[in-house]
């Protein structure tokens, strides 16, 4: 339980660096110098300091939307394992709540968008609607093949028993088809390239950054801080499914786990480095193809 808890810790403290290391494998791949590590904490603290703005258009969605947001992605971190390391409030069937979780804040956002009444925030969170009717599919989908393999529908319980040290089958195929599911699904569920451009200034094409075009201030650093926070949990899920390191130590479990979200910041850092993003037209045919990754590990676990 006290691993647990320093889990859930560490992410508090810790999940605004994994954006600033991005950033700065980004950077280097660019040949630049880059914005410090730390710069996440940076402009956070800069936005406590201000004060926010509200249109009279907007009603109470608006307001409420960035602390239900944060709420409900702290929600799914108290129910999100990390490796060997269970999460904090374990229990069957917490898999469903954890989704319904993260549907919850991407609800709020939506409202929010559209009780502005702008045009592109609207176009915004259409798109952000229609990406995220795919990737939980492949979320759900990965969730359920392993539950079925492993015969249990508690996340801590899929992470614990994941990796049993053997080369098994099916059981070893379908969680690298799930890792390579949750893979594409991290990257759409975070605003992340080739599905959006977190650094882009052109509202035609941003997702993410559109819908929060109008929050400022407080509400804008919780908007942000959630918004790591949600890449800690979708990375510590995809950790937990690809990481093999299991340990008698829980120690050195929280250790690995801590180590495996590091390198998948670098390797998002890489994919974003390595590819443009995609035309919207191609968006779905990616979503689709992760969830039919999921979907052939949940028919080989039927086998």
């Amino acid at each position: 339980m006290q691993y647990a808890l320093l889990h859930v810790l560490m992410a508090l403290v810790l999940a605004p660096l994994l954006p600033g290391l991005i950033n700065k494998v980004k950077a280097f791949f660019g040949g630049r110098k880059g914005p410090p590590l730390l710069q996440p904490y940076f402009d956070l603290f800069k936005l406590l300091r201000k004060g926010a703005v509200f249109s009279p258009t907007t009603s109470w969605v608006f307001q409420a939307a960035p602390a239900v947001g944060l709420a409900s992605v702290f929600t799914a971190l108290t129910l999100t394992p990390l490796g060997k390391i269970p999460a904090l409030m374990a229990f069957p069937g917490d898999l469903l709540v954890l989704a319904y979780a993260l549907g919850l804040m991407r609800f709020f956002t939506v409202l929010a968008a559209l009780d502005t009444g702008s045009a592109f925030e609207g176009m915004g969170a259409s798109r952000e609607v229609q990406f995220a009717a795919l990737a939980e599919v492949a979320l759900l989908l990965g969730m359920l093949a392993v539950a079925a393999q492993v015969g249990s529908f508690s996340l801590s319980d899929l992470a614990r028993q994941a990796w049993s040290g053997e080369t098994r089958w099916p059981a070893d195929a379908i969680l690298l088809l799930v890792s390579a599911s949750w893979l594409v699904v991290l990257l759409a569920e975070n605003a992340r390239v080739p599905f959006d451009d977190p650094n882009t200034h052109l509202e035609l094409t941003m997702i993410h950054e559109v819908m929060i075009l109008d929050h400022g201030g407080v509400d804008l650093a919780l908007i942000e801080y959630a918004a790591a926070l949600k890449l800690w949990v979708t990375g510590a899920l995809l950790v937990s499914m690809a990481l093999p390191v299991r340990s008698a130590l829980p120690a050195v479990n929280l250790a690995a786990g801590l180590g495996g979200l590091l390198a998948l910041a670098v390797i998002v850092g890489v994919i974003e480095s390595s590819m443009a993003r995609l035309r919207l037209l191609r968006v779905p045919q990616l979503l689709v193809t992760a969830g039919m990754l999921a979907f052939l590990a949940v028919m080989v676990g039927m086998r």
